[in-house]
């Protein structure tokens, strides 16, 4: 299997925009896989829950039937996929593990259809219109934050309100991820946009791209689009914006605010060399004085 001797990959990146039909919604993400494969990609992969609308902008007993296992009907569909088309991809799953036991989780398959591991997320929000604590058990995966060789590159896949822990990003990379991987539903209040939008959009690419700086890796956050208002609120206007940050932090790709869009981006890992030897955070952490980053507070 390739994986740290793959020096070049092709990462591409699905920002779509959900409507109440997950039926579609599935048949358009499959239908734009097979397209990003066939402009080159290596790696695809899916924004968060992207075969649903953002139904947890309310807490609703009836949305739980949207859920289904893994593997299941929408991993088998992507494995079909990497399989035909040769690529890794990786597919978010409002997954059912058990009778009452849901998680928000992401497929990771490898190139020829195998069916690598699922990472489980493990920061649950709980929000005005993200009321995900309502529906998801935080993820228990073992380790907590990891990686998988895939046949184009290590990856570490995390999901969305993930995004915003350094401690997570630092732990996929000690263990080898070269990309981590954001599937994403992030947007806006429309009350909000107005005085805040511009800064919280910041904020949220600013946080990640900090990631690939502090870890000498790429960063790659996938978004949806348009205004979601499966209630009778207001809704969330998905802000899109899906982008790829170089190691150092520089934005190498992004899409539009509203398009629906293949995000492409070449990624030369000898960056990652470069940058863990020329910035070498990794190597000058003083890993005998960390103890209290396991503790809530200190008092």
């Amino acid at each position: 299997m390739e994986s740290s001797s793959q020096q070049r990959t092709t990462l591409a990146l699905l920002q779509q925009k959900a409507s109440s039909d997950s039926k579609d919604n599935l048949q358009r993400t499959l239908c734009a896989a097979k397209q990003a494969a066939k402009r080159g990609a290596q790696i695809i992969c899916t924004q968060e829950l992207f075969a649903t609308e953002y139904f947890c902008q309310s807490e609703d007993h009836a949305n739980f039937d949207l859920a289904e296992p893994v593997p299941g009907p929408t991993t088998v569909a992507f494995q079909e996929i990497a399989k035909e088309q040769n690529v890794v991809i990786i597919a978010s799953v409002f997954e059912q593990r058990a009778a009452g036991l849901y998680h928000n989780s992401a497929a990771i398959i490898d190139a020829g259809g195998e069916l690598l591991g699922i990472y489980r997320k493990m920061h649950i929000p709980d929000d005005p219109l993200y009321y995900e604590k309502f529906y998801f058990t935080p993820g228990d995966n073992d380790p907590g934050f990891c990686a998988w060789n895939t046949k184009y590159g290590r990856i570490g896949v995390m999901i969305c309100w993930d995004q915003w822990y350094p401690e997570a990003a630092r732990l996929t990379a000690l263990a080898g991820a070269d990309i981590l991987i954001y599937p994403t539903a992030i947007g806006w209040h429309p009350a909000e946009k107005k005085a805040e939008g511009a800064a919280q959009h910041t904020a949220w690419q600013s946080i990640q791209r900090s990631h690939a700086i502090a870890n000498g890796c790429f960063v790659a956050a996938v978004n949806r689009i348009g205004l979601e208002k499966p209630t009778d609120d207001d809704g969330l206007e998905f802000w899109g914006q899906s982008f790829v940050a170089a190691p150092s932090g520089e934005v190498i790709a992004e899409a539009g605010i509203d398009t629906e869009e293949i995000l492409m981006a070449e990624l030369d890992m000898v960056h990652v060399t470069e940058a863990r030897t020329h910035w070498p955070f990794l190597r000058d952490r003083r890993i005998d004085a960390y103890q209290g980053i396991t503790r809530r507070f200190r008092d």
